[in-house]
């Protein structure tokens, strides 16, 4: 697998900027694995493309109000997008990605949500990344008054107050992720309905969306990449649902490339079984993988030289994925978080 392979030509015009007018009006590229072949499709068409006993694998994180803008003491204002909290000897502490990185060296003081927040920066990381000690302050309370949705940087607007609703999914129940799973966004009350009624269980599984999901690869060998760790849970009740699915010949269907990552984590937990299991993973998907417990995927279209897309070469085979991508750019297929989505079958 070279680089190379996850390059692809996209105007500027495709990004999309706002999401479809409605959740399901969004179109829906299908590859089926097997023959190559392409079909245009639209959102409300996926419940032809599955069928009775197949089973859902959503992911409901919930994308936190995590982006907070601070000063140091001297005036200068730094961009703060809480991660995770992090143990730390001494009181809480938060690790956080911090633009621009030079104003947040170790040591500095910082002040955010009107001085309802005082941070002080213990360490320093790659990419921007901080450890920061919170000296005075309650975190869930300022991201609650004063934190904006942070949405990915190719968005190149700023949050409107829609978008707290919007980039979360249907499923979203669990705070803790600082990016949506996107593939989950299409899904509204009304589809998850018709697919109960024919048939389609659904399981409910967790995985906290890091920055480093998005990370582009920049190892001349990707299998050099190095992967975030990510909070992950699936519980018994998810996976008997899936099992029973397989068990009464249905496929299991990713509903996102996160949902992947936990099932397929869950299963190295269990020896190559699916099975219930938690944990920090760092799990990296990249052709040649025989997947363990995926038999389809739904996903949105994914940034060149990335590990998402890697994940998806390695599903729908590293030609047909170009070939499908090929396709929904010549077809003008609306592309990333609020774009248009793909199934691979």
């Amino acid at each position: 697998m070279r680089l190379e392979d996850l390059d692809y030509e996209l105007p500027e015009s495709l990004i999309a900027q706002h999401p479809p007018q409605r959740r399901d009006d969004a179109r829906l590229l299908v590859l089926e694995r097997g023959s190559g072949r392409l079909t245009d499709q639209r959102i409300p068409d996926l419940p032809r493309w599955l069928r009775s006993g197949d089973a859902l694998a959503v992911n409901e994180t919930r994308v936190r109000h995590a982006r907070l803008e601070a000063r140091r003491e001297s005036g200068g204002r730094v961009e703060l997008l809480f991660v995770r909290p992090e143990p730390a000897a001494g009181g809480e502490a938060w690790r956080v990605l911090a633009r621009p990185a030079r104003h947040a060296r170790t040591g500095a003081s910082l002040t955010a949500a009107d001085g309802a927040l005082t941070l002080e920066v213990l360490a320093e990381g790659e990419h921007g990344e901080r450890i920061v000690r919170i000296v005075h302050g309650d975190p869930s309370a300022a991201f609650a008054s004063h934190g904006a949705i942070p949405l990915p940087p190719y968005v190149r607007r700023a949050p409107e107050p829609a978008d707290a609703e919007r980039y979360q999914t249907v499923f979203a129940r669990t705070e803790g992720a600082v990016a949506s799973p996107t593939a989950g966004l299409h899904f509204t009350p009304d589809l998850l309905a018709t697919l109960e009624r024919e048939g389609v269980a659904r399981a409910t599984l967790l995985l906290h969306v890091g920055p480093g999901t998005f990370r582009p690869v920049t190892a001349a060998d990707p299998r050099g990449h190095a992967m975030d760790a990510e909070w992950f849970d699936l519980p018994e009740a998810a996976a008997g649902t899936l099992r029973a699915a397989r068990e009464r010949g249905g496929r299991i269907v990713a509903v996102g490339t996160t949902s992947v990552r936990a099932l397929e984590s869950a299963c190295d937990a269990n020896g190559g079984a699916l099975g219930a299991a938690s944990g920090w993973t760092r799990k990296f998907i990249l052709p040649p993988y025989r997947f363990q417990a995926v038999d389809a995927l739904l996903t949105n279209f994914h940034l060149p030289r990335t590990t998402l897309l890697l994940l998806v070469a390695a599903f729908a085979g590293v030609e047909p994925m170009r070939a499908a991508y090929a396709h929904a750019v010549r077809e003008r297929y609306r592309f990333y978080s609020y774009g248009d989505a793909m199934l691979v079958v």
